[in-house]
């Protein structure tokens, strides 16, 4: 097979011929390959060569390996030849059966490449089987009344073979009495039928024997016989007689279908078939409920019984023999009631709602029982089912009443469905049960119930006023308002002025509201109680409790307790001994924080001391110790300023300053300290001085710096150098041409304006609008002029195309050859076209009015009549007048009346009626009896008598009377013919009135019977015209025409007569006349139809079919086939039998001979037999047979289940298999057909599988995600095999799978880091904390080992201090930790499993040590001296009450409460005399010193922190009282401070800035004034030439054309003074090139400002690569003069320097002058 379509390139260069011949080649390449074999081939013939066919050559046959694919190998190709070849026995029979045709499709497949071909190998029929009869001999019984012609069905033979090899025709050995027809089927098969010649005498002979041959025409033709034997039967004579003449019989109502009643019996003389009696009931069509078997007399129920319908049954029976005689009897049956009706229940009355609250006996609803049965079985009794608050209460007979019988709660039950049985009193009793549903309304009898018995809120403090903070929820089961639940605050431990401040609550959704911020300091806590309320009548209620706690933030910053202003507002000091060693513990800052938990964990940081490095503080602590050792260079006072930070977020701090003096007793610090000022130091203030010069040296000069600048500007005369200071003075406008952008890229253009102000400017050009992306990049102002031009030609043009395209479109629709003439003048093409159109349009009228005229010209002489043949008709018909004119003729109708008028004979002899008598004129008679005369009045002829035409003339077609006139005196004889009209008075008449027709039955259609004629005695149309028959399906009427012309009417037989149908036909035969008016006569003719037995039994169908279900059990009615036969007696009783059913059909059906019911005799199985196929035939007494076919469908039940076959499982799977990995085949099968056979496999839907459909009848089960053992470690997969039948059919499978554990999931622990909390003091080897892991995999691969990871903590390894159990991860206390010492440790655990390689997860431990009350207070003073003295504080005797004396300094190494220390006085000399701060420990005078006090005094101080328990010091302070200690104060005054060297170098430092800033400063004014002076002198050279540029012409504008892009543009603006001779040159930032220069860019400061002299610029004109001020000083001055006159003078000038090498030089071109006398130079750099 080819394809149609041909190469590319030649269908490209030969179109035609390709599409010429590819209708010719695409049909026969998409045909079949055709081959054609008789059948019953041996195997190995060759068919064809199929390679050859294909277009194959030998050679390719091992590579395309072409083969035959079919279901059943018929066919090989052979491998060597391609020939295609016959693989097995070919039998057209069994391949096809009758089918006219018999093909075979199969697919040829060729490989390489792969491609399929349909090949049709036709078999053709061979004559190879004989016609075989279904029996070798059949027997028919006919009997001897019947008549000749009748015919008999005989059985037939059947050929496999087809066309001219199968069944063509029947013989029958020769006989007297028989003869043979053969008859075809509508589905062209044949048949034999017997036709009987003579009738049969039983008495002379019994039987006849035939032979009946059945031939077909195949080559060499083939037949067969069967033997016929004909019985001879007898005739009946005897009418049957019952035993009784009446049958009574009782029956109960309960009897199931298929009982008995009784059996009737009547019996007949007659023998054998006439003796055989039938019975049957004599309205079988009222007996409904009763059957009757036809050949027994038994009669059954066939439909259950109802006394209660019908009590009696009155049947009557007739007994039928084989002859058709008939006997009748009565059968009367009593039916007997039983208890067969249920007793029903009836409800009178039911409301819709019962109140919850109805009280006991309260009225519910009215019912009443119903039982159809009679006596005792229609008593009724009632009773309510189950346990219901109802109860039933008789009201009268058959009615109750329903009541309450218990309390209703509609919350428990909302509605009731209560069952009443009613029970009858019948045997068996009978009941039946009523459901109702009772609705219960609802009262308010439930109070509100709160989900919860309590709650509890945490709302952390300082909250937003109104937000919420929890929600409680009551829920009521009432309905309605009864169930609708408010909320309010009924009560709290908060005052009830405050309550409202602080909560409210919704009524509606029970949300709880803060109404103000909440402090944790203030309130903890409080309770409210919640009530929640319906809305019911009376409302109920229900309370609950909410307790709010209040969360901690931090909020609170810490407070300082020590150390602490003196009640005074005096500055307390700490004494540090100077030989105190490092480490020393000087004092400790205390500290507390309202807040709790981390936000009042405080830490302490140093952030300003006076000596650094000297102190140190802890940072938990708030210990203040020594560093270092005190040297003398230390100062003896010491300031430190100590920040308290929280732990919270964000943290909050406060500040301490602690003042430390160095002394070693209170006695050596003077009383004064902290208010003598200490001396100056000149060193200090020399340094001051001198940063103030150096600041006030740097700026001024810095002002001089910027003095020079502004001075600078500001005497510039040219607004030139302000300009980009000042907004709108850099737009240059004015007309310009514009440029050509050709291009399509904007140039980068300059204006250098020369005007006769003797100022130069070169600025940029500035555009005003911003451009639209459509629109031309130009700058508005500068282009107004050309815009306009341009707008102005672009609307002409744009008119003018619209103009152009109407009229082309108008000109090529009225002349397509004027295009260039209206391209060219369309003003003047439409009107020539319009007048042309004119002159057209004329002329075609001219030309229509023309043929118009033409034609009507020609039509004319046709139209005219033809005059000369009127003419010529005129002449022929005078002379036929003139031939005709001897003799006169009249005619007249019969039966006129006398006087008559018949003509005007005075007028035809041309004379007047008076005339006539004058001339003797008469009618000469002869010798008839004179029908005419002569009226002489009126000169005309009239009859004279009644005129008959039958009588005169009889038949004859044509009657004329012939009478003379006699003129006697001109003595001539005129001949008169008159003719006699026959006018239609007479009917046709029958001889007889009623008329007898005897047919036979058998007569055959076509028989012609005669019947009387009719006679009309008129003629012509009037005589007899017409017979006509009444309407009848089987006669009709042909009238035949004779010889004379006479008609004779015969009745024809249409259609064969059937007695049974028709015993006799009446019919009507009409003759009638043409006559006006018509006339017609009838006579009646009764035709007798003459009975005989031809009537074979006939099937109500020529083919049954049905369809059952193959799962129908045995004895299920199938259907009933029924043949009728219409004769009577014998002849019409037919018996039943199988024809042509084959050995394993005949087991599973059963057929009743003689009601033709044919059911189920055995289990039917769609799998085994899916149709099957018989005949059935039906067979009088007269031996005529009637066949039927009978088609059985068995359709399939879906009644196998799917089979689900695991014909391999891959188990177990690792759980890191692919998506796609396959686990499982399965193969499933069913063996139910179409859908039930159909069947699709699926598992469920949460499972990691699916099912994929492999080839046949196979499955995979595959994955379709990845596996997770640690979810799922085992699957138990159900696959599901499911057809689609109704109802469908399923299998589970169930597939247990273990999915195999891998390595993939590292220990995890619960939390992302751990915080444990450890008492200080713990004792070693204590249990810490522990730490889980969990591993989901399995054994070695969960298997968790745990390790801390190495680190060091205060230099010692943390496994010093910490150890953890590998296996249960539970951390150990090496060490007792210390407080004091390690406040917290960090640790991270590892945890680790056994797999490989092994996975593992890291977690932080922070191990917090808590503080415990182990240290007591260390009092740091008072101490004893060094040398072992008692130390002694002083107190002046002139001591005021409140006097400092001295200060207990003491610190606990603890902290928080443990560390919160407090002083008591335990024991003092003198009570009363002193007093004790509480926590600071001071000592003052409590009185004023009296003389009587002791000069020594001595008090016991205890020192107690806050801790448990607390722990305490005492020391022991000495007093002296004295009034001075001037030795004492003499020794602190000497004390001076030492000088230090760092002081004179920072001196030496700045005088040396002083210096050189003032250097600097004094350099810069010297410079300024040398160059003011040089610019002086410069200024001078230039006003020389001031006049040369007053001569300048008008300005003119220069630009350039064709423009070429750059990338990017330097934009520079040039402006030249001729007053100043100064000139600038400006560079602005560089723009791009599709960027236009904007008004901000040109308002922006320049970055750069330089003035430079063209007369500098003069001698440098032959360098090369300059930048841009010098290349265009070069160019002004070739001339010679400097100034832009030479420059102007020049119109196309190239300058030599450019700012890049790459860019082109700039080209000046003089353009039109301007009005304003500028000259403006447009400089462009392509």
């Amino acid at each position: 097979m080819g394809s149609c379509s041909g190469e590319r390139d030649r269908a490209e260069r030969r179109p035609g011929l390709f599409l010429f011949l590819l209708p010719l080649f695409c049909p026969a390449l998409g045909e079949q390959i055709r081959y054609r074999i008789p059948e019953e081939m041996p195997k190995g013939s060759v068919v064809g060569n199929l390679a050859k066919d294909l277009g194959f050559s030998v050679q390719e046959l091992p590579t395309r390996k072409l083969r035959v694919s079919s279901e059943k190998p018929y066919f090989t190709v052979s491998a060597e030849s391609g020939d295609l070849l016959v693989s097995s026995r070919l039998d057209r029979e069994e391949i096809c059966g009758k089918s006219p045709t018999c093909a075979l499709e199969f697919e040829a497949v060729a490989e390489n490449p792969l491609n399929f071909y349909h090949v049709n190998v036709e078999i053709e029929d061979i004559n190879d089987h004989t016609p075989k009869f279904t029996q070798n001999s059949f027997e028919l019984q006919i009997s001897e009344s019947a008549q000749p012609g009748t015919r008999f069905i005989l059985g037939s033979a059947h050929d496999a073979d087809i066309g001219s090899n199968t069944l063509q025709s029947y013989q029958l050995s020769l006989s007297d009495h028989f003869s043979l027809t053969n008859k075809e089927k509508s589905d062209g098969s044949k048949y034999p039928e017997l036709v009987l010649k003579t009738p049969l005498d039983r008495e002379k002979q019994k039987s006849y024997h035939l032979t009946l041959t059945a031939l077909d025409f195949g080559a060499p033709p083939l037949s067969s016989t069967a033997q016929i034997r004909v019985l001879v039967t007898d005739a009946n004579d005897n009418a049957p007689v019952f035993s009784q003449d009446v049958y009574r019989v009782r029956l109960s109502e309960n009897v199931y279908p298929g009982t008995t009643v009784l059996q009737v019996t009547a019996t007949d003389q007659d023998e054998g078939v006439n003796a055989e009696i039938t019975f049957s009931f004599s309205e079988a069509s009222r007996i409904t409920q009763f059957d009757l078997n036809s050949n027994t007399g038994e009669i059954t129920v066939l439909n259950a019984l109802d006394f209660e319908e019908v009590k009696e049954y009155s049947i009557v029976l007739e007994a039928r023999d084989g002859g058709g005689m008939i006997a009748q009897c009565t059968v009367d049956i009593e039916v007997i009631d039983e208890n067969d009706n249920v007793p029903e229940v009836i409800f009178q009355s039911l409301p819709n709602l019962i109140m919850e609250d109805a009280e006991l006996g309260t009225h519910i609803a009215l019912l009443k029982v119903r039982d159809k049965d009679s006596k005792h079985n229609g008593e009724v009794t009632c009773k309510l089912e189950g346990d219901v608050p109802f109860k039933i209460l008789t009201s009268s007979r058959n009615t109750y009443k329903l009541v309450t019988d218990a309390v209703l709660d509609r919350e428990q039950n909302p509605e009731y469905n209560i069952t009443i049985t009613a029970t009858d009193q019948g045997k068996p009793p009978l009941s039946s049960s009523s459901s109702i549903t009772l609705h219960i309304g609802d009262v308010n009898d439930n109070a509100p119930v709160f989900s919860q018995p309590s709650y509890i809120v945490y709302v952390s403090e300082n909250n937003p006023p109104g937000a919420s903070i929890s929600q409680v929820s009551a829920s009521d089961p009432d309905l309605g308002l009864n169930g609708q639940v408010s909320y309010s605050i009924v009560a709290s431990d908060l005052e009830p002025q405050e309550l409202s401040s602080y909560v409210s609550v919704s009524a509606q959704s029970g949300m709880v509201f803060a109404q103000r911020a909440f402090d944790h300091e203030q309130l903890r806590s409080f309770e409210l109680t919640l009530q929640a309320r319906d809305h019911g009548s009376p409302a109920l209620s229900a309370n609950v409790s909410l307790h709010v706690l209040v969360n901690d933030r931090n909020d609170n910053a810490p407070q300082v307790l020590y150390p602490a202003l003196g009640p005074d507002g005096s500055v307390l000091f700490d004494m540090v001994p100077r030989a105190a060693e490092p480490g020393y513990l000087v004092t400790k800052v205390v500290a507390v924080d309202a807040d709790s938990g981390h936000n009042a964990w405080l830490s302490y940081h140093v952030l300003q001391a006076s000596e650094p490095g000297l102190f140190s503080l802890g940072l938990r602590t708030g210990e203040v110790r020594t560093a270092r050792v005190l040297g003398d260079r230390d100062l003896v006072r010491q300031r430190l300023l100590v920040a308290v930070r929280d732990g919270g977020q964000p943290p909050l701090s406060a500040t301490a300053t602690l003042h430390l003096v160095f002394a070693d007793s209170l006695q050596e610090v003077p009383p004064d300290i902290t208010d003598r000022p200490e001396p100056s130091d000149p060193q200090t203030e020399l340094q001051f001085y001198l940063v103030v010069a150096l600041a006030l040296i740097s700026v001024l000069f810095l002002l001089a710096v910027i003095l020079a600048i502004a001075l600078r500007l500001r005497c510039s005369p040219s607004p030139a150098a302000w300009s980009c200071f000042q907004p709108g003075l850099c737009i240059k406008s004015g007309p310009v041409v514009p440029p050509n952008y050709s291009e399509g890229t904007l140039p980068y253009s300059y204006n250098l304006c020369v005007a006769h102000t003797g100022k130069t400017e070169f600025n940029f050009l500035k555009c005003s609008e911003q451009l639209s992306s459509g629109q031309d990049i130009l700058c508005a102002p500068l282009f107004t002029y050309g815009e306009r031009n341009t707008t102005e030609n672009t609307q002409i043009s744009h008119l003018t195309k619209t103009r152009r395209s109407h009229k082309l479109t108008a000109g090529l629709w009225r002349n397509p050859t004027s295009v260039w003439r209206h391209s060219r003048f369309p003003e003047d093409y439409h009107l020539h076209s319009c007048g042309k159109k004119l002159n057209k349009t004329h002329l075609g009228t001219v030309k229509i009015l023309r043929g118009f005229c033409s034609r009507t010209t020609m039509a004319t002489p046709q139209n005219r009549p033809r005059r000369g043949e009127l003419i010529l008709l005129c002449a022929l018909l005078g002379t036929l007048w003139e031939i005709g004119r001897g003799q006169i003729r009249y005619s007249v109708p019969e039966e006129t009346d006398k006087g008559s008028f018949v003509g005007n004979i005075s007028k035809d002899l041309g004379l007047e009626p008076r005339e006539l008598a004058k001339h003797g004129v008469r009618i000469v008679s002869r010798g008839r009896t004179q029908l005419f005369a002569l009226n002489p009045r009126s000169g005309s002829l009239v009859s004279a008598g009644r005129i008959d035409r039958e009588e005169l003339c009889a038949q004859s077609p044509q009657c004329l009377i012939n009478i003379n006139i006699l003129v006697e005196d001109k003595g001539k004889l005129f001949g008169i013919e008159i003719e006699i009209i026959d006018i239609n008075d007479n009917n046709p008449k029958f001889q007889v009135e009623d008329l007898e027709v005897k047919i036979n039955e058998i007569a055959v259609p076509g028989a012609r019977y005669p019947l009387p004629e009719a006679v009309d005695p008129d003629v012509g149309v009037n005589s007899l015209q017409s017979y006509q028959l009444s309407p009848n399906h089987h006669f009709s009427l042909d009238v035949q025409t004779g010889d004379d012309g006479a008609i004779n009417p015969e009745l024809v037989l249409e259609r064969a007569l059937d007695r049974e149908e028709e015993a006799a036909h009446h019919l009507v035969l009409t003759a009638s006349d043409g006559g006006e008016p018509r006339r017609s006569s009838t006579v009646r003719i009764h035709v007798t139809v003459l009975d005989t037995n031809d009537n074979a039994p006939v099937f109500a169908q020529p083919i049954y079919r049905v369809k059952v279900l193959e799962n129908v059990p045995p004895g299920t009615w199938l259907l009933t086939v029924t043949a009728s036969d219409p004769d009577e007696g014998t002849n019409g009783k037919v018996a039943y039998k199988f024809r042509k059913i084959n050995e394993n059909q005949s087991p599973l059906l059963q057929l009743d001979e003689n009601t033709g019911e044919i059911s189920i005799a055995k289990s039917l199985d769609y799998e085994e037999c899916s149709f099957y196929e018989m005949e059935i035939q039906a067979e009088d007494v007269g031996a005529l047979l009637g066949r039927t076919k009978l088609l059985i469908s068995v359709e399939d039940v879906n009644d196998n289940r799917p089979e689900v076959i695991i014909t391999s499982l891959f188990s177990p799977v690792l759980e890191n298999s692919l998506p796609g990995t396959v686990v499982a085949f399965l193969s499933v099968h069913d063996r139910d057909s179409g859908k039930n056979g159909h069947v699709v496999c699926y598992t469920r839907d949460n499972l990691p599988f699916k099912l994929e459909k492999s080839i046949d009848n196979y499955y995979r089960l595959v994955t379709w995600k990845y596996l997770d053992r640690e979810n799922v470690s085992l699957y138990n997969i159900t696959v599901m095999a499911s057809d689609l039948g109704t109802p469908p059919l399923s299998t589970e499978t169930h597939i247990t799978l273990h999915v195999a554990d891998i390595n993939d999931n590292p220990p995890t622990f619960p939390h992302a880091s751990y915080s444990a909390y450890i008492l200080e003091n713990n004792p070693r080897g204590a249990s810490v904390f522990s730490l889980t892991a969990h591993d989901p995999d399995s054994q070695e691969n969960a298997q968790v080992t745990y390790s801390v990871t190495e680190n060091t903590l205060q230099g010692v390894p943390l496994s010093y201090y910490i150890s953890i159990n590998s296996d249960t991860g539970i951390v150990y206390a090496l060490q007792s930790f210390d407080y004091e010492q390690i406040r917290d440790v960090q640790l991270l655990v590892t945890a680790s499993d056994s797999g490989d390689p092994p996975l593992s997860s890291n977690v932080s431990l922070s191990l917090f040590v808590l503080d415990q009350n182990d240290n007591a207070p260390e009092i740091l003073y008072p101490t004893l001296p060094t040398d072992g003295s008692t130390g002694m504080d002083l107190a002046p005797r002139s001591a005021e009450p409140g006097y400092l004396v001295t200060k207990v300094v003491a610190v606990d190494r603890d902290s928080g409460q443990n560390a919160w220390l407090s002083y008591r006085l335990l024991k003092a000399s003198e009570p009363g005399l002193f007093a004790l701060g509480l926590h600071t420990g001071e000592v003052r005078t409590a009185r004023a010193l009296l003389d009587r006090d002791a000069l020594k005094q001595s008090l016991v101080v205890a020192v107690q922190d806050h801790g448990q328990p607390p722990l305490s010091a005492t020391v022991t302070l000495t007093v002296a009282v004295a009034d001075s200690i001037p030795e004492v104060l003499a020794e602190l005054d000497n004390l001076k401070p030492s000088v230090d060297p760092d002081d004179s170098g920072l001196t030496l430092y700045l005088i040396l800035a002083v210096a050189a800033v003032s250097c600097v400063f004094l350099a810069f004014v010297v410079v300024l004034l040398g160059l003011r002076l040089r610019h002086w002198h410069k200024s001078r050279l230039l006003q020389d030439s001031n006049g040369r540029l007053a001569g300048v012409p008008a300005s003119h504008l220069v630009g350039v054309e064709e423009v070429q892009a750059f990338l990017q543009t330097y934009s520079h603006e040039v402006s030249l003074t001729a007053d100043s001779r100064k000139s600038h040159l400006i560079f602005p930032q560089p723009n791009y090139a599709d960027t236009l220069i904007s008004q901000e860019s040109c308002e922006k400061n320049d970055s750069l400002l330089t003035s430079i002299d063209f007369h500098e610029c003069k001698n440098e004109a032959d360098h090369g690569q300059m930048d841009l001020v010098l290349t265009l000083g070069a160019a002004v001055g070739q001339s010679g003069e400097p100034g832009a006159p030479d420059l102007l003078a020049q119109p196309q000038r190239t300058f030599q320097g450019s700012p890049s090498s790459d860019s082109p030089a700039p080209a000046f071109t003089p353009l039109p002058p301007r009005k304003k006398k500028n000259l403006c130079l447009n400089w462009n750099w392509n």
